[in-house]
């Protein structure tokens, strides 16, 4: 039977998803929860996994295409059955979900193997006769040979794609190792493929008509990350009355902190940093100003005070700005802080921020510092009411104990919601702080 597969809701109501490339095509027998696709949302790139065991009949949406939710996607030739196997909402109601919105139950446990794909003795063969005629001339077998998927992050799966290399080629070279945009550059370039580092953007697709006939102009499709957070500033910035204050801090003895932490060999494998100190105090002054951790209810006509803080760092990717969330960071150590730090900044490097991780979030922080900036007027994401910016933490001459000494320094930004917090509370929390930046044993007395 023909059983057709539906773009489910990937969560937070988002109405759409690019297909940003197919792991399957027509004719390959897939598994349970096998990886169908990778598609991007206005949130994050997700891998779609298969809700049907059987055979791929046709794809209804070609890599590059926008799809709206609840549109077919995909159809499967399904072995056994009378009737045609439910999809889309449907099926979130009649199967164990294992992704946002749909899924059907596992058949095993463990994680989902990634697809095998038939390449003959194509990893087998020479590498050298594989970049000779990497498009129209692969080596044949008499043994077909069953390889997995290369190993690689979306955004590098994405720029592939674009210009049209074929991993399973490039993992020929490189081995089992994680490909890099630098291994498909240098494969590009032995087979002389043009690399687009010059004329685009990193990993930002483009339309077929990116370019202006004379070659003046570049056109980017405002869609995914890019347009979500455009909507977002837009909405945040007209609803909620911005505030913005700031404090220059004389961080020395916290950089002195750090300097110890990270001589301790107990502490070696943790990267404790200046943000990571920052959230900790972010933190505990919340506690002593709870509107700063609030959200305006206009629908309901309340103010909803939360009691945990879901931490929302601002993190700049390939695709644009997102703002993921440490869940309960109030309940961090300083060591729990820097490694959750560390690993949502990997997870945002990589494309696999989930729409769940970036979903809620109480309060956040943007690190402008570490591009060098001292200060800004950062914008509220939607629905929180405050956000704090970090800066640049630079040697300059500071009054110290009487005395002008060469100090280190950092400027706070605090941004927030003048229906929420008035300005000696948002003043208050900015001193706490500071307070604890510039005299870290003083975390001792907040609570």
């Amino acid at each position: 039977m023909i059983a057709e597969f539906h773009l489910p809701d990937l969560g937070e109501g988002l109405t759409e998803a690019e297909v940003v490339q197919w792991l399957v095509a027509p004719g390959d027998t897939v598994t349970l929860n096998q990886t169908l696709a990778e598609v991007e949302t206005a949130k994050a790139i997700v891998e779609l996994p298969s809700p049907y065991e059987g055979t791929v009949s046709s794809l209804h949406a070609d890599a590059g295409q926008v799809v709206a939710v609840g549109a077919p996607l995909i159809a499967f030739d399904v072995v056994g059955g009378d009737e045609q196997a439910p999809s889309g909402a449907d099926a979130a109601e009649k199967s164990q979900p294992n992704l946002v919105g749909y899924g059907a139950a596992p058949s095993q446990g463990g994680r989902p193997a990634r697809r095998a794909r038939r390449a003959g003795a194509a990893v087998a063969a020479d590498t050298a006769v594989l970049e000779a005629a990497p498009h129209d001339a692969r080596p044949t077998a008499t043994v077909e040979t069953v390889i997995e998927r290369p190993r690689s992050t979306p955004p590098v799966r994405a720029y592939a794609n674009r210009l049209g290399v074929d991993l399973v080629l490039v993992a020929a070279g490189v081995g089992d190792r994680v490909i890099t945009r630098a291994d498909i550059d240098a494969y590009a370039e032995r087979v002389g493929i043009a690399s687009d580092t010059a004329t685009e953007p990193v990993d930002v697709p483009t339309s077929a008509a990116a370019l202006a006939p004379e070659g003046r102009e570049l056109r980017i499709p405002i869609r995914g990350v890019r347009k979500h957070t455009a909507a977002a500033m837009v909405q945040s910035a007209f609803t909620a009355p911005h505030v913005t204050v700031f404090l220059t801090v004389d961080v020395t003895a916290t950089m002195e902190l750090i300097a110890s932490l990270r001589e301790d060999r107990s502490l070696a494998e943790h990267r404790i940093g200046p943000l990571a100190v920052v959230a900790k105090a972010a933190c505990l002054a919340l506690a002593r100003t709870p509107g700063l951790n609030s959200h305006w209810d206009e629908q309901a006509g309340e103010i909803v005070q939360y009691n945990y803080v879901d931490l929302g760092i601002a993190a700049a990717t390939d695709r644009g700005l997102i703002v993921p969330n440490i869940r309960d960071a109030e309940q961090m150590t300083l060591v729990d802080l820097a490694d959750a730090l560390k690993t949502l900044a990997e997870t945002a490097r990589a494309g696999k921020t989930s729409p769940a991780d970036l979903a809620g979030g109480t309060f956040s922080i943007s690190n402008v510092g570490v591009f060098g900036v001292d200060a800004g007027t950062p914008i509220l994401p939607p629905g929180q009411s405050g956000i704090l910016a970090v800066g640049a933490v630079r040697r300059q001459p500071w009054e110290h104990r009487g005395e002008i000494a060469l100090r280190q320094v950092m400027t706070l930004s605090l941004s927030f919601d003048h229906r929420l917090v008035d300005g000696a509370e948002g003043a208050r929390f900015l001193k706490d702080v500071g307070d604890v930046l510039q005299e870290p044993g003083r975390a001792m007395l907040l609570r």
